[in-house]
């Protein structure tokens, strides 16, 4: 077969565009390989006046069954759960999780609360577990509920081996009460303001009468 100048000439451009090409980090030849998915972290949040100021005889993460008594707090059972991540999304696992909120009387267990003298006694009132090696977490607690001056919010903190990486709450999406919260305001923008919301869903094939919720964390 014969092979022209011009046709060689083309084969030449060719392999050395290939050789070239090679030789190139990957990132270069497709600038979507180049772009790194970063989320933003989730919005810190005052702790509060009422983190736990003596620990309950129980710290698992079921705070509405107590350990001796009789019954179950009382309130609206729900199943919240998430998965920390870092801002590119890697699982974080061995983080430990807190929760602490009010019972469903706006009590908190806490000694300077003025309601607390009348709290649950079958309500926990704070939950601490630790993140899986996929970065999940679980409870057991109630839909929060709000007092005065408050919307709905559950107080939860992440901490790695004893520093504390993250304070923060979670609120009830679409609640009423929302907008008027200066807590929840506090956090930013509307996409900011998003980051704290969590939908609180029937979920019957949990539990009879129990409401899901999901939560994921983001941290920097």
């Amino acid at each position: 077969m014969t092979v022209f100048l011009s046709d060689r000439r083309q084969i030449l451009r060719a392999g050395m565009a290939l050789g070239l090409a090679a030789a190139l980090p990957l990132p270069l030849l497709n600038p979507v390989f180049a772009q790194v998915r970063t989320l933003r972290p989730t919005p810190a949040q005052t702790e509060g006046p009422y983190y736990p100021d003596r620990m309950p005889a129980d710290v698992d993460n079921d705070l509405v069954l107590v350990t001796g008594r009789p019954a179950l707090g009382a309130g609206t059972i729900t199943h919240l759960t998430g998965r920390a991540t870092d801002t590119r999304g890697a699982p974080l696992a061995g983080l430990t999780v807190e929760i602490w909120q009010c019972d469903a009387q706006g009590a908190y267990r806490h000694s300077r609360d003025p309601r607390g003298s009348g709290a649950d006694p079958n309500f926990q009132g704070y939950g601490r577990t630790v993140t899986a090696a996929d970065g999940t977490y679980r409870f057991r607690t109630i839909q929060p509920v709000s007092y005065p001056g408050r919307t709905p919010h559950i107080h939860l903190a992440v901490s790695q081996g004893t520093t504390r990486r993250l304070v923060t709450q979670v609120y009830i999406d679409g609640f009423a009460g929302n907008e008027r919260d200066g807590v929840l305001r506090s956090a930013g923008d509307a996409e900011a303001r998003a980051l704290l919301l969590a939908r609180f869903e029937p979920a019957p094939d949990l539990e009879s009468g129990a409401l899901r919720a999901r939560f994921d964390l983001v941290l920097a």
